[in-house]
Order: structure tokens, then C-alpha cells, then sequence
């Protein structure tokens, strides 16, 4: 039996992408899992996926949550303990990117990537902050090499990024002492439907969401006096030219 069996994990934006590939990894290692999007409908659906994934004693909830607001944060963190009576593990995973030259960028742009990238990163942990004490548990960000990597038209994306790298790093300081493990994990091109994108045969080169579910597992898994604070992944090989 895995030694994360019977946890219990928080995971924003866990419909697809990379939250979706955790959520797959944890509940095949027996770790009970709620999902939050902003659609009711997707987080059912996301459910209805997932739920091949678990077995007799993982069970996975989806709830409708929107990572900028606290308040929203905090009730679906709510129904997540009622529903399993603890939270052991959350993954701030919720994104999205806008990507345009600084002369047209517009506020709306700036303030949504801010707004949920990093302001939602930041309530995610407020929202359970208090759960995560209790249970001495993890908490991960999922930010991006573009958190220390800039690139034109990456102004808003950075911007968000390079926060997420430096809040979760900062955090982390303030958070071990109640032994609690922070990690941000920072990974390149990933196969997902980042944006709108459709990942097809000519991704297979990228990163797969299920690389990311099994890496989260494994740092899970690390002894307890072990923490890898910042973990930067790549592809192995370039793209096919």
C-alpha cells in the first residue's frame, strides 16, 4: 500500500491539464482528491473522468471555486473537509496566460493573469492555511521557467511567474516551521490545453501531464527531512526540426 494512501489533496484547476495529471498520479497512489474550476459543469465532468482513476478507498469531488476569490476559496475548502475530514496536500495550480507586447496589452489582460496566477496562489494557501497546519502537510505551486525566463511578449506571464517562483520560495521559510513542506515546481513545455491548445502528435516531444503527476508523487514521497524547494523540469530533447 502506497504511504499516501487514505491523504487527502486540494488541487485548483484540476480539470485538465497539468492539475488533471496530478489528480490522476494521487488517486492511483489511494489519496482522496477535490478538484476545483470555475465551472460547476467542467468540474463534474473532470469527476466523471477521473473517477477511473480511484478505486474502493480514493474517492474524488469537484468543486466550483474561482482561485481569485477568497471567499470562494475558502468554501470550497470547507466542503472538501466536510467531505473528508482533512487536507493533507494542496497543488495552486489554476493559470492562464496572456500574451501580447506591452503596447497592446491591455489592463484587462494584466489584472486577470495577475489576478489568477499569482493573487490566486496566495489565497489558495490562505484558504488552507489552517488544515495545512493541522495535518503538517504540502503545499506546491505550479509556476513556470518562464518564472525566471523572460521573453517578448511574456510581460503579464512573467510577471505573474517570476511571483509565483519568489511568493512559494518565501513562503516556504515562513511555513517550515510549523513542518510544513512548500515546493514550486517550474516545468517547460507541457502537452496541455494551455490556452485554448489542443495537444496532438507533434507535442510528444513536450512534457506530459502524467510526467508531472509522478513527479509530485515522488516528492511526496521523499524522506521528511528532504525538500526539494524549487524544482525546474525540462524536456529531455529538444523539438523535432
Amino acid at each position: 500500500m502506497s504511504t499516501l494512501h487514505g491523504k487527502v489533496a486540494f488541487i485548483t484547476g484540476g480539470t485538465k491539464g497539468i492539475g488533471y495529471g496530478i489528480a490522476q498520479a494521487l488517486l492511483k497512489q489511494g489519496v482522496h482528491v477535490a478538484i476545483t474550476s470555475r465551472s460547476q459543469d467542467a468540474a463534474q465532468e473532470a469527476v466523471r473522468r477521473l473517477n477511473e482513476y480511484g478505486n474502493d478507498s480514493a474517492y474524488v469531488k469537484g468543486f466550483e471555486a474561482d482561485v481569485r476569490d477568497l471567499a470562494s476559496q475558502e468554501h470550497a475548502v470547507e466542503k472538501t473537509v466536510e467531505a473528508f475530514g482533512a487536507i493533507d496536500i494542496v497543488i495552486a495550480n489554476a493559470g492562464l496566460g496572456h500574451f501580447d507586447n506591452v503596447e497592446t496589452l491591455t489592463p484587462e489582460q494584466w489584472k486577470e493573469t495577475i489576478d489568477t496566477n499569482l493573487t490566486g496562489v496566495f489565497y489558495t494557501l490562505k484558504a488552507t492555511l489552517t488544515f495545512l497546519k493541522k495535518s503538517k502537510g504540502y503545499y506546491m505551486t505550479i509556476s513556470s521557467l518562464a518564472g525566471t525566463n523572460f521573453f517578448a511578449g511574456g510581460a503579464a506571464y512573467n510577471a505573474s511567474k517570476f511571483g509565483v517562483t519568489g511568493f512559494t520560495q518565501a513562503a516556504m521559510l515562513d511555513l517550515r516551521k510549523y513542518d510544513i513542506k512548500t515546493t514550486t515546481i517550474m516545468p517547460g513545455s507541457v502537452a496541455t490545453h494551455f490556452n485554448g491548445n489542443e495537444p496532438d502528435d507533434s507535442d510528444a516531444w513536450k512534457i506530459q501531464i502524467e510526467d508531472i503527476g509522478q513527479m509530485v508523487v515522488q516528492l511526496l514521497q521523499l524522506p521528511a527531512r528532504t525538500l526539494p524547494s524549487k524544482v525546474e523540469v525540462r524536456p529531455t530533447r529538444p523539438p523535432s526540426s
